[in-house]
């Protein structure tokens, strides 16, 4: 593999499986040093712990992103350490789906908190340290559901189209400092969250992709290496939908 993040630090959120733990395989294999976050403790460090097995950087923490000083008690130990963070991916996130007139408040609480008020936690946190570098890429996480809509899936679609809105202010922001914010919108991904589905969702999910198949968490993790490189430079407030053609 290249070395194109060698000497960069990155954090990435929700890296302890599916989609953040590609991301944070990725970036490793590329050189950076992977700051490793997830709620639970002893499953950052095993993922750390793999990821230096092969002769990697990485390091686990765990962090509760929708808890302000939680994250800002935890990049100042990253920083304390490594002196810089040059990329952040928000992609810690959950859903709790349910009908609208089935939803309870604490379901649309929960899913808008983790998903949308930790990536306003983490970037908040982390944009002063990058606004002092004069330079950082900030990657977030949203989804195909948060610009298409899924019954079912009101507070998963509104905390993801957040995730969108958010990204296109921050980067208006923070452009002028050499800092890029970028959103990825993932489709259907082998993840355990599809694998709870059943065949025959899958098959119909299947059949409205035009690639005829659902994506890999490599697949993702592929934009986040490119959109944190300095091949992405000039690109900032975007968001990359990675679905197979599901919204064309």
């Amino acid at each position: 593999m290249g070395q194109r993040f060698q000497n960069q630090v990155v954090v990435v959120t929700g890296a302890t499986r599916g989609i953040g733990k590609e991301i944070a395989w990725a970036f490793a294999r590329e050189g950076a040093t992977v700051a490793v976050i997830g709620r639970n403790a002893q499953l950052a460090e095993e993922v750390a712990a793999d990821i230096r097995k092969e002769g990697h950087r990485a390091e686990g923490f765990s962090c509760d992103v929708t808890n302000g000083k939680n994250v800002e008690e935890i990049i100042n130990k990253i920083l304390d350490k490594h002196k810089s963070i040059d990329i952040l991916v928000n992609n810690a996130g959950m859903t709790k789906d349910n009908l609208l007139l089935r939803m309870s408040e604490a379901d649309w609480d929960s899913v808008i908190t983790t998903n949308l008020k930790g990536v306003f936690n983490c970037t908040k946190v982390l944009s002063k340290v990058m606004l002092k570098a004069r330079k950082g890429k900030i990657i977030n996480i949203a989804s195909i559901i948060g610009i298409t809509g899924n019954a079912g899936q009101a507070n998963y679609a509104a905390s993801k189209a957040g995730i969108i809105g958010f990204s296109k202010s921050v980067a208006r922001e923070l452009a002028s400092r050499n800092i890029t914010v970028n959103s990825v919108a993932p489709g259907y991904i082998q993840t355990d969250m599809t694998g709870k589905l059943k065949d025959q969702v899958k098959e119909e999910i299947l059949k409205s992709i035009p690639q005829g198949r659902f994506g890999t968490p490599q697949d993702v993790a592929q934009v986040c290496l490119f959109l944190a490189s300095s091949e992405a430079d000039y690109i900032t407030g975007q968001t990359i939908v990675v679905d197979g053609g599901l919204a064309i």
